[in-house]
């Protein structure tokens, strides 16, 4: 088969990877498309992946300018589709579902966030794609007969222990493990279905930064522009190697859904600070069904300090973390393994 895989996030990156070296080494040939992200064109160049990118500069993020580059992406992907004729189209992108339905390919598009929490892309996404890929605790909202449910999450298609093996020396010349290691993250917050959304504001990671300096080293990782007095912990390390970091990181504190789950799969005590905050299932399933993740919204910047100095003062908490998350990877499934059969089959 040709299948073209549309990559729009980072996150994408990661999820992908592994399926796709799965379909390449059974043959099929597998186009890589992206738009530029962040440290997207950085990951594919240094993971010596091929890819189209129909996206070279990061684009305005005002409405009306929105509305075009996603007309400018439909008319790049139209000219791939016609130029390689792929079997099948696969993505975290509403462009697939369009597009697939247009030419009458079928369109597999992944998601974690619940339907209900992303209306915009889901009145695109659940009507014309074909299959509408979650974890089981997830929604496809009114198009649940187009969904296919597993027990996993979009993290562990990468960081699963039959993919990812933490390696110490990946983060040894960044961390002094004399001390505690933390990390913390700041999204961008500029989707649109981010619009009211906020997150860790300049004044909440101060405060953060004062309470934890006693305890360990501070290392920021942003993915967006950081405040003078915060570039000093910006961490220096390759995008490749950040699940290291996070790995053997003491604790994770951001915004962002994907590190905290990410952290939370690999077993690093970590909290989320953000508005979205009980409204996606599959960080509720991750809190309060394996005790991995702590969720906590803006206007409750007190019980952010509060949770913090309490995980700060628990004996073992690493330890304990681990256990929970060998009984989170009991439950789940190996989410690359599932893909490569689903597109595959």
């Amino acid at each position: 088969m040709t299948i073209l895989a549309y990559l729009g996030h980072p996150a994408h990156f990661h999820l992908f990877k592994e399926t796709i070296k799965n379909l390449q080494a059974k043959s099929h040939k597998v186009i890589i498309v992206i738009k530029s992200k962040d440290v997207l064109e950085k990951l594919l160049i240094d993971s010596h992946l091929e890819y189209i990118n129909i996206v070279p500069s990061q684009k305005q993020n005002g409405k009306i300018a929105k509305y075009f580059n996603l007309v400018n992406r439909l008319l790049a992907l139209t000219k791939l589709i016609l130029k390689h004729k792929p079997n099948k189209l696969i993505g975290s992108a509403a462009e697939l579902a369009i597009l697939g339905k247009v030419f009458k390919i079928p369109s597999y598009v992944f998601f974690e966030d619940d339907f209900e929490v992303v209306p915009k892309f889901a009145k695109i996404a659940g009507p014309l794609a074909t299959y509408l890929v979650c974890p089981n605790c997830c929604s496809a909202w009114k198009w649940n007969e187009k969904r296919i449910g597993y027990n996993s999450y979009h993290e562990l298609a990468y960081l699963h222990p039959d993919h990812f093996k933490p390696d110490i020396n990946k983060v040894s010349s960044i961390f002094d493990f004399k001390r505690k290691n933390f990390i913390l993250r700041f999204a961008q917050l500029t989707a649109y279905h981010d619009v009211g959304k906020s997150g860790i504001t300049a004044q909440v990671a101060q405060h953060l930064i004062d309470l934890l300096l006693p305890h360990g080293n501070v290392f920021i990782t942003s993915e967006r522009p950081l405040e003078t007095q915060f570039e000093k912990y910006r961490i220096q390390i390759s995008p490749l190697d950040i699940h290291h970091a996070l790995y053997f990181a003491d604790m994770y504190i951001g915004d962002s859904q994907t590190m905290t789950a990410e952290a939370a799969v690999l077993g690093t005590p970590a909290i989320r600070f953000n508005d979205f905050v009980g409204e996606l299932s599959y960080l509720e399933e991750l809190e309060h069904v394996f005790y991995l993740t702590i969720g906590i919204k803006t206007n409750e910047p007190e019980l952010l300090i509060e949770k913090t100095k309490e995980l700060l003062n628990m004996p073992d908490l690493k330890e304990l973390w681990a256990a929970r998350r060998k009984y989170m990877l009991d439950k789940s499934i190996n989410f690359a393994e599932f893909m490569t059969t689903l597109i595959e089959k």
